[in-house]
């Protein structure tokens, strides 16, 4: 499937006139007005990156990332993230993901555009669901990863009970969230994981009412 997160212009004819012999994948594609919307529900995302980043968050090549999205897969629904042909992905489309993945390319022309990138991952992924021992049997019930819109909520509910109780700076909240993002998708939690803690956020949140605010 194809999700488009707030194209310029779509349909195009000029998408049309190159997507030779996938003009029911256009018509077919999903039009989004965020990147949340498009990956909700969503058990695992991959982003495509090949920028080395600040805070560095898991890395795959290729190969293992199509293991891994097809593996996943048998649960519910996962993500291929691209960026822009210009700039790729920003800080804030990353932390979405669980995951990034770069292609190795000759070290004087590292950057692929766009149409390339994806070719060669889709082929990655084809050649993994071609291979994998069928059918993959799902995860059981109480073991699925989380999907991403939960992953999203955790992560606003503990920025607020971490602003409640004084833990980060209110004008600079990013650089301690990315950590533990980073944190977090190495661990790849479980739903019933991201329950817990949220619980236990909820728990943090009436003992800092019942005492005024501020640190513990």
């Amino acid at each position: 499937e194809l999700w488009l997160v707030a194209p310029r212009t779509f349909p195009h004819a000029e998408a049309t006139a190159m997507a030779a012999g996938a003009h029911d994948l256009l018509a077919r594609a999903h039009v989004c007005t965020s990147i949340d919307e498009a990956l909700t529900g969503c058990r695992l995302v991959v982003g495509s990156s090949v920028r080395l980043r600040a805070i560095s968050w898991p890395q795959l090549d290729p190969r293992a990332a199509a293991a891994e999205l097809v593996t996943t897969a048998a649960d519910g629904p996962v993500a291929l993230l691209f960026g822009p042909e210009r700039a790729g992905l920003c800080n804030e489309d990353l932390d979405r993901c669980q995951a990034l993945v770069s292609i190795p390319a000759n070290p004087e022309y590292g950057s692929l555009n766009l149409a390339s990138a994806v070719q060669v991952l889709a082929y990655e992924i084809r050649v993994a669901s071609l291979t994998a021992e069928a059918p993959i049997p799902p995860s059981a019930a109480d073991h699925l990863a989380a999907t991403a819109d939960e992953i999203e909520g955790f992560f606003a509910h503990l920025e607020q009970t971490l602003l409640a109780i004084d833990f980060i700076n209110p004008a600079r909240p990013g650089r301690v969230l990315r950590r533990l993002r980073r944190m977090f998708a190495r661990a790849r939690p479980e739903e019933d994981e991201i329950r817990i803690l949220r619980g236990i956020l909820t728990q943090v949140d009436k003992c800092t009412r019942r005492t005024g605010g501020g640190a513990l």
